[in-house]
């Protein structure tokens, strides 16, 4: 099965896709941000034509794991994502997109593409986590 990873932002949706053996994870890109209920129903038609049958939502959580302002937006968001008959799943994205940041300037890249590209790496690294935990979990581990 695949799995579509998503880094919700205000501005911008960060875009990931697993292999269908859900072991990698690559980038899509990114959806530039509008009306909640058009951004739900672009990402249900994504999955749709991707073949994923779960969607991986990066949770901000505050460093005590309490919930702030962009978590509750990104509930809500989700809450909408299950109106469409997604199956979702939220993952802990603490600290995703400053590894996004760092990685990308270890490689390299120059600022203005970075802004381009940070939300699909993190929604990457959202995903590539999950895949990582299940592979894990699978084999017995924690």
């Amino acid at each position: 099965m695949r799995f579509l990873g998503l880094d919700v932002g205000d501005r911008t949706i960060g875009l990931a896709l697993s292999d269908p053996l859900g072991v990698t994870a690559q980038g899509l890109g990114v959806l530039k941000r509008g009306k909640l209920s058009d951004d739900a129903a672009k990402v249900a038609a994504l999955a749709k034509e991707r073949g994923a049958g779960e969607i991986v939502v990066g949770l901000p959580r505050a460093m005590d794991g309490g919930l702030g302002p962009q978590a509750r937006k990104v509930l809500e968001f989700v809450a909408v994502l299950e109106r469409h008959g997604l199956k979702v799943r939220l993952w802990d994205e603490r600290f995703t997109t400053s590894a996004a940041e760092r990685y990308l300037i270890q490689t390299g890249v120059r600022r203005e593409k970075r802004r381009r590209i940070i939300d699909q790496v993190a929604a990457v690294l959202i995903l590539q986590s999950y895949l990582d935990y299940r592979q894990k979990s699978d084999r017995g581990g924690t």
